[in-house]
C-alpha cells in the first residue's frame, strides 16, 4: 500500500472559474496558502507563432507551459480576488 508523503498535500484555496465554461471546467483560480502562488487553470496555447513569442522574451522552461485566461468581467474579479489574498495587490 503506497502512503502519500503528507509534505506533497497542498493546501489550495479556491476563488472561482468562468461562470461560463463548458461543462464546469476551466479556466479556474486558486491559491497555494502554503507559498502564497497563484495556481491557474486555463486553455493550454498550442498556436506555434504565440509560443514562438514567448519564448522570444521568456524561454519555458521543460516543466513550464503557457495558458490562455480569458479576462471577463467574472474572471477578472476572481483574480483580483485571489490577489489581494495573496497580499500580491493593495486594495
Amino acid at each position: 500500500m503506497h502512503i502519500p508523503d503528507l509534505e506533497a498535500v497542498v493546501a489550495l484555496v479556491f476563488f472561482g472559474k468562468d461562470d461560463k465554461s463548458r461543462n464546469g471546467g476551466s479556466p479556474t483560480v486558486a491559491l497555494d496558502s502554503e507559498t502564497g502562488e497563484l495556481v491557474i487553470q486555463g486553455y493550454t496555447v498550442t498556436d506555434p507563432t504565440v509560443l514562438a513569442e514567448i519564448d522570444g522574451y521568456s524561454r519555458t522552461a521543460p516543466d513550464e507551459s503557457s495558458v490562455r485566461f480569458p479576462l471577463t468581467p467574472h474572471l477578472r474579479a476572481v483574480l483580483l480576488e485571489a490577489l489581494r489574498a495573496s497580499g500580491s495587490e493593495s486594495a
